[in-house]
């Protein structure tokens, strides 16, 4: 029976997610549109934000819990997704174009999954220094951005 009910809730937050995710896109769009901002920056930004927001919050439980796997779990594999099969997804119905200027922020992502493999590579573990350049690596990023 319980599983029954973790089921249940299991579900209903998904169909949740997905009509949030329909507000969520709507209401970015629009204030894109309402600023003159281009849909690529917000979606760098707002966007990418607000959806990594539930992984920030599973990812953090999971560290305070001692389940530190699970945040690494979450982060490479989401990452993982989003680059293969979302994207990949969105290019069966669409082609999908990018702007020149797109190339930095591909290459930040390249950067950041590179710093992320040499922190765990060396020493087994993601520690509080490389969390700070990450920290502070994605405050650059955003900088970068707004300039």
């Amino acid at each position: 029976m319980e599983l029954m009910i973790q089921l249940l809730i299991l579900v209903a937050g998904f169909a949740l997610l997905v009509k949030g995710a329909d507000f969520f896109v709507d209401g970015a769009a629009g204030i894109a549109k309402r600023f003159g901002i281009p849909e690529l920056i917000i979606g760098l930004t707002i966007v990418a934000m607000g959806t990594s927001a539930p992984e920030t919050a599973v990812s953090i439980a999971a560290a305070c819990k001692g389940n530190a796997d699970i945040s690494i779990g979450n982060v490479v594999g989401s990452n993982i997704f989003n680059l293969l099969f979302v994207i990949g997804t969105a290019a069966l119905i669409i082609p999908i174009h990018f702007a020149v200027n797109f190339r930095v922020d591909a290459l930040i992502a390249i950067g950041a999954a590179i710093l992320l493999w040499l922190s765990c590579v060396r020493t087994k573990k993601l520690g509080r220094v490389a969390g700070a350049i990450m920290l502070l690596g994605y405050g650059g990023y955003f900088l970068y951005l707004l300039m």
